[in-house]
């Protein structure tokens, strides 16, 4: 299956190391990501998930879920829970969803069988309130993801979801912003009361209006 944006994120039910969930009850009205790895015990893997165990906190403050899923079962995430709390210095403090069926990769399309046909690539998925997905990522399985990169692009959704803008080029947050098109010069000057900037006609600038 292959999964686009603004697709509705596809619901599932799902053991996993903190028990049975409902995937879309579980992410109630906040946002969540879901993130897939190939295999436990793995060492990319284990740095990722020690990782954003580490940073779990910011994501809280964003009203943000983590969750991942890999094709062993529940048993095997718990055994290597302690592997992870080792390793990176922080205890795992989301679940893994057991898949050893692989219900959830399949829904997701987290299977690349011209990559490898049996073990999950290393997906993210950001989905919103409305249960829709509002970003993908694909790694090939040899490469870790980098946690700021996460937190970055879900800055950048979190704010477009609230204002008219879109963020520019290796933007990070408290950066100006890039006012959407559909808004007009006199509609800007109502909704930024800090001001902007005009470089071109499609192309105008604001102090970022949440700071």
């Amino acid at each position: 299956m292959t999964i686009r944006l603004g697709d509705v994120a596809p619901d599932f039910t799902a053991d996993t190391t903190e028990g049975p969930i409902s995937f879309h009850e579980w992410l109630g009205d906040g946002w969540g990501i879901l993130f897939s790895h190939p295999k436990d015990f793995t060492p990319v893997c284990t740095t990722e998930l020690g990782g954003f165990a580490a940073r779990k906190a910011e994501f809280d403050q964003r009203n943000t879920k983590l969750i991942a899923v890999s094709v062993d079962d529940v048993e095997s995430h718990n055994r290597w829970k302690a592997d992870i709390g080792e390793t990176s210095g922080t205890p795992l403090n989301f679940p893994i969803i057991g898949d050893e069926k692989h219900t959830v990769a399949d829904l997701y399309g987290m299977i690349h069988p011209n990559a490898n046909d049996t073990l999950t690539v290393r997906s993210v998925f950001i989905i919103g309130p409305d249960k829709k997905v509002k970003l993908t990522l694909t790694y090939p399985a040899s490469v870790g993801r980098n946690v700021d990169e996460i937190v970055r692009v879900l800055d950048s959704l979190q704010l477009s979801a609230q204002f008219p803008v879109s963020t520019p080029l290796n933007w990070k947050d408290g950066d100006e912003v890039i006012i959407a098109g559909s808004v007009s010069d006199e509609e800007a000057t109502a909704k930024f009361p800090k001001g902007f900037r005009k470089v071109k006609d499609y192309l105008r600038f604001t102090p970022q209006p949440n700071k």
